[in-house]
């Protein structure tokens, strides 16, 4: 089988196909959390690192597999098109250009890994007057550094990721910055309880059981309430408009921005004039020197042929958000095309695995009359309003990937691992769930991994020992251990028991009804930073809050 990868160049300004960045970028999942399953970070990583470090890390991942014999660089991709006799071959032809040369090859199966950011959506004409406005307008794709903004009044439009990280940026030279959002959204910081990374506190296989388990709505409020605690999202302007679903983002500075005033939240835009722009509540801030966009990016295939390039924009026609429902042979795969509440990259490599099997014949998918059917039906449905579009919101990563995995034949048999590997199946439960479990057993299988998720909390504290003071560490007591563990032990026992009684079912609501008032009432009185916050660093490894226990895991990654 022949195959073929086209990657992105790393260039200070991208060419046109590109995808770009800004200079300042971090990533924000950390390290443990965002690797290849069978390539852990060097130890010496920062949990969080910037575009230079993560690039090495792909370049040591290419020279480790011996992967850069088979990438063809420079080269731009003209058409994906279905060779004559591709109902028996499922074959496609591939034109190609490498400066300005073309070159056209036959090719056994496609993978499409452009990716969500690469076309950025400019919706100016939803903006009145805009085209009056006499300032600097550009999208945040374009922007690099806030060297050229220094000393002006910049409004940024859009408050995902990037929105709010340019938002901080500019204020640090800018006179002043303004940030328009819609719809609200939560901040969550890197840090988490006891200092570790947030992605590995709350993204764990126990606490996603809870979450599906527990009642929506006291989800939501102690979500609400975990949220607020850092500081209040409504006195800050940034809570979620009524009706809106919830948001996430990830940013550790922009609240002391808004305590600084250095940036300035607005509501949403009504219009413009030469100089000024008038807000949604009536407010008007004059003398703009500049709009900055970030408004997300639109999904296209501009090289496939119709109908399947319209097919592939629409995410409830990719089964499992992968192979299009319309291809007789499933010899094409869409790799990226996904919004994750966990790491974009361990999701589209467990998507390659799946995809790579699928065109050898070693996994089989739904015949494409059924797929078309069933995605038909949904979209009926979602123009009806009976359901909610899928595409408009993450997927939770626990639940995807371990569906994806189940495909392969990789998830991990957690009472198996009980049985042959008790402390094993320990972290797999209750630890963080990194990329590395999707190795243990099955295709793929990587000897390496069981090592890997036993040392990953080596690895994430080894780059912040660079000053040991002798003598301020102390050993953890077993006692503590126990503590630390027993919670979540009985809590997921409970639960269970909870999840299969029959009888629990039935009364769940009624008992819901009647507790709701003194849970409201406990929660707000029990002490828990004097019951839980004293544990040593084990229990915060373990992510044993009373906070945490409720509220399920939030979004990681939100762009």
């Amino acid at each position: 089988m022949r195959t073929w990868s086209l990657p992105a160049l790393k260039e200070e300004v991208s060419k046109d196909g590109m995808t770009k960045v800004y200079k300042s970028v971090i990533t924000n999942v950390c390290k443990e959390m965002s690797c290849y399953s069978d390539f852990p970070f060097q130890e010496d990583y920062p949990n969080f690192m910037n575009q230079e470090k993560f690039w090495n890390y792909l370049q040591e991942f290419v020279e480790h597999f011996g992967l850069l014999k088979y990438i063809r660089f420079k080269t731009t991709v003209c058409s994906v098109t279905k060779c004559p006799d591709y109902s028996e071959t499922g074959q496609w032809d591939v034109v190609t250009e490498t400066e300005g040369k073309q070159d056209r090859a036959v090719f056994d199966a496609v993978m499409v890994c452009t990716g969500r950011f690469l076309n950025p959506n400019l919706p100016l004409e939803s903006f009145p007057g805009i085209h009056e406005f006499k300032g600097q307008i550009l999208h945040s794709q374009e922007y690099r550094t806030p060297d050229a903004f220094r000393g002006k009044r910049i409004l940024v439009i859009g408050l995902g990721n990037t929105g709010g990280d340019i938002a901080v940026e500019l204020s640090r030279t800018a006179a002043q910055v303004f940030l328009s959002t819609r719809t609200g959204t939560w901040v969550i910081s890197r840090i988490s309880d006891w200092g570790y990374p947030f992605n590995m506190m709350f993204l764990r296989r126990w606490q996603s059981f809870i979450k599906k388990v527990l009642p929506v709505s006291f989800q939501s409020w102690m979500q609400e309430r975990m949220m607020n605690k850092r500081f209040n999202h409504e006195d800050y302007g940034l809570s979620i408009a009524k009706g809106k679903p919830p948001k996430f983002i990830v940013n550790d500075e922009l609240p002391a921005c808004l305590l600084c005033g250095t940036v300035t939240m607005k509501t949403s835009v009504k219009d413009f004039t030469e100089t000024s722009v008038i807000f949604e509540d009536g407010t008007v801030e004059a003398n703009i020197d500049a709009v900055v966009f970030s408004t997300g990016y639109i999904f296209a295939v501009p090289f496939l042929e119709e109908p399947l390039k319209s097919l592939c924009t629409k995410q409830i026609f990719l089964y499992k958000q992968v192979f299009p429902s319309n291809l007789e042979r499933a010899t094409l795969a869409i790799i990226g095309h996904i919004s994750l509440t966990g790491s974009i990259l361990a999701g589209t490599e467990l998507q390659a695995r799946w995809a790579t099997r699928v065109f050898k014949g070693l996994c089989k998918i739904p015949p494409p009359q059924k797929l078309m059917a069933e995605a038909t039906k949904m979209e009926q449905l979602i123009k009806r309003g009976v359901m909610k579009d899928p595409s408009q919101s993450k997927s939770d990563y626990i639940s995807y990937m371990d569906e994806i995995a189940t495909c392969i034949g990789s998830k991990p048999n957690i009472p198996f691992l009980f049985l042959t590997d008790p402390r094993l199946s320990w972290e797999v439960f209750f630890g963080p769930c990194t990329p590395y479990q999707y190795r243990l057993m099955g295709p793929g299988k990587w000897n390496g991994a069981r090592n890997a998720i036993l040392t990953q909390w080596d690895r994430t504290l080894k780059p912040l020992k660079t000053r040991i003071v002798s003598g301020s560490s102390k050993p953890v007591s077993k006692s503590r251990h126990l503590i630390a563990w027993g919670a979540p032990v009985l809590c997921a026992s409970l639960l269970l028991i909870y999840k299969s009684s029959l009888f629990l079912k039935l009364v769940r609501n009624k008992l819901y009804d009647k507790m709701y008032p003194y849970l409201v009432l406990w929660f707000e009185y029990v002490p828990w930073n004097s019951c839980i916050g004293k544990m040593v660093s084990s229990a915060g490894r373990a992510g044993i809050t009373g906070s945490v226990w409720l509220m399920g895991a939030p979004p990681s990654q939100m762009d």
